[in-house]
């Protein structure tokens, strides 16, 4: 219970310092894009203020996403979390979307060389990304939770945005320096990257999450570990089934053994517990394991 309370209350802090985060730098680069004239900037600010939306729900479900099993959800709510890291693949898209639109208009205007406040603007935000993207991944991989490795995922969109940004602008103000007119396209070109980087990070959340929706099987080589601890009990003749799903942050395993025979069903109930407990001492995130036994003749094949 304490783990599952400390699991909570770290999910929703880096989701707080994620929305505060956003806030201040959806405000910082959408003004500056307007006033230093800069597309990628701006498009990097209005990612930052989707980013935001995504910070909500993700506080709006970690604290579904812990609650024991109960009455009406016997397998836990692990899946809220899912449910987050999807939206914010989906908010991730239209955002990619929209910045691709506003690229493209900037090819039907006249370019123009953007202020030197926008390569603050994207320098800031790439340091401060950085290190939010860092943190967050750690924490996520600790505490196997895909709330906040959708959040350091949505970090690391914001990373590549704002390093496109910053690369677009230089080219642009290089253009304007040197009298160089198709230069002065580098930061609509930069946006168009943002938005093929972004969206590329917004299949992979979406993807994931489709995976555990669908209750996909686990990676064989996991698979593969889980087997090789069943068979360490000698009195496990053959694995006839061995089946593992997410189910946000922690696996349900669903095994099917044969034992002997002629072992009473007291001797194969202590078995499959003592393997149940194995895996779960083994493997952390494991939850449950669903144990099926089948008798074992010698002549079996």
């Amino acid at each position: 219970m304490e783990i599952v309370q400390d699991r909570e209350r770290v999910g929703k802090k880096v989701a707080w310092i994620a929305l505060i985060a956003n806030c201040l730098l959806t405000i910082g680069k959408v003004l500056v894009g307007v006033v230093a004239d800069s597309e990628s900037v701006f498009a990097d600010g209005i990612h930052s203020a989707a980013d935001i939306v995504a910070s909500v729900a993700v506080l709006a479900v970690v604290g579904i996403a812990n609650k024991p099993p109960d009455e009406d959800h016997p397998f836990g709510h692990g899946k809220a979390e899912v449910l987050s890291e999807g939206l914010v693949g989906i908010i991730l898209f239209l955002v990619s979307i929209y910045i691709v639109v506003e690229g493209v208009m900037g090819f039907l205007g006249t370019p123009s060389a953007p202020g030197y406040a926008a390569l603050a603007a994207a320098l800031i935000s790439y340091g401060a990304k950085h290190y939010l993207y860092r943190s967050s991944l750690r924490i996520g991989e600790r505490y196997k939770s895909k709330a906040i490795m959708a959040i350091a995922f949505d970090h690391k969109a914001d990373i590549v945005a704002s390093l496109a940004a910053f690369c677009g602008v230089i080219v642009s103000i290089i253009g304007h320096h040197y009298e160089l007119p198709y230069l002065l396209y580098g930061d609509s070109v930069a946006s168009l990257i943002v938005a093929v980087l972004i969206m590329k990070i917004a299949f992979k959340l979406l993807v994931s999450s489709i995976d555990v929706l669908m209750d996909k099987n686990i990676e064989k080589p996991l698979l593969t570990q889980y087997k090789q601890t069943v068979l360490k009990f000698q009195a496990v003749k053959r694995i006839d089934r061995i089946r593992a799903r997410t189910h946000g942050h922690y696996i349900l395993i669903d095994l099917r053994i044969s034992l002997n025979y002629d072992l009473s069903i007291k001797e194969g109930h202590d078995i499959a517990r003592s393997i149940r407990d194995a895996l779960q001492e083994s493997f952390v995130d494991v939850s449950e394991v669903f144990i099926h036994v089948n008798p074992y003749f010698p002549d079996d094949v």
